[in-house]
């Protein structure tokens, strides 16, 4: 059913149940208002609506567009309001969109690849009805907060993986699926900063200009719902750093890692070098060469061998604790 909940308020409290085709909002009282949720609608049940509620016909084209990015619209005495959802799938970042109507007495949200229901929000308005009592801009207000509040799980649940992966690079390398994994998630950050950007746009329209159907008190809660959205930046911007950080600082430690390994096998290269030179040397055999003769010389050319490479080794060993 694309209808999840219509309803006329009064004085803050539900009063009935209404539908798609009822009369439209210039025959209820002054101070009641119709709130109607929509959630992936047909093509008809746009149609029953927009006759209805006289809404714009271009308005109605974005709200059944499911990729529609955020945006602000004045049409007439209507505002249209598109705003992006998002929701974590894995370390990826899945997005929606709600587009609200907001007009003379009526509210009307349309969902599209929203993973959460409005129902909840309902219920805990209509236990708080002093902020209904105030009318549709008011709810417009709790919606769009209740969007921009969904963004903060997805930023903490991937700062904490991050900081878990920061931990990891200090102690060992990391592994080609870990790399991979950083390059995902700052590839999903990057876009929901691109997401990010045109609600903050619609936010700011919402505090600085004067709108239809805003009431100018409720600028102060439009205020607050942009601080919310400039936190989700800032928070966003903070794990790309840090992202980045991650990547170059165990870049920078598997570089000193490998330093070391070089650094040893030189060492050894050069201890064995002289060995190395004497062996050949007496492994040549040649018929007059003085020292095959000599009794003890076996034994003299293994200590020397033994000299020549104990003491370049623990002066290497020395270096390498210091």
């Amino acid at each position: 059913m694309s209808v999840v909940a219509a309803f006329l308020y009064h004085e803050g409290k539900r009063l009935r149940p209404v539908t798609l085709i009822d009369p439209a909002c210039e025959h209820i009282a002054k101070d009641d208002f119709v709130w109607i949720g929509l959630s992936q609608p047909t093509e008809t049940e746009l149609a029953d609506i927009a006759g209805n509620y006289g809404l714009h016909p271009l308005a109605v084209e974005d709200a059944g567009n499911g990729h529609q990015i955020s945006k602000l619209d004045v049409y007439g005495d209507q505002l249209f309001i598109v705003a992006r959802t998002a929701h974590l799938e894995g370390d990826h970042i899945a997005y929606g969109s709600t587009a609200i109507f907001l007009g003379k007495s009526f509210l009307i949200t349309v969902r599209q690849g929203s993973a959460r229901s409005h129902s909840e929000l309902r219920a805990h308005l209509e236990i708080t009805p002093e902020l209904l009592r105030e009318g549709p801009d008011y709810v417009l207000h709790a919606i769009l907060d209740f969007i921009v509040d969904g963004y903060f799980p997805i930023v903490e649940a991937i700062e904490e993986d991050v900081l878990k992966m920061e931990q990891r690079m200090l102690a060992a390398f990391l592994t080609r699926e870990e790399v991979t994994r950083i390059f995902t998630l700052r590839r999903e950050l990057v876009r929901f900063q691109r997401v990010l950007g045109p609600m903050l746009e619609v936010g700011r329209k919402l505090v600085n200009l004067q709108l239809p159907r805003l009431d100018e008190a409720s600028k102060p809660y439009f205020r607050d719902l942009l601080d919310h959205m400039l936190r989700v930046e800032s928070a966003i911007t903070g794990i790309r750093d840090i992202l980045i950080s991650v990547f170059e600082a165990s870049h920078l430690l598997e570089q000193q890692r490998q330093g070391a390994i070089t650094r040893q096998l030189a060492a050894w290269a050069a201890i064995l070098a002289v060995p190395t030179a004497i062996a050949g040397i007496y492994g040549m055999n040649f018929e007059n060469m003085p020292e095959l003769k000599t009794q003890w010389g076996y034994f003299v050319i293994l200590g020397v061998i033994a000299a020549v490479c104990i003491g370049p080794y623990i002066r290497f060993k020395r270096s390498h604790w210091l």
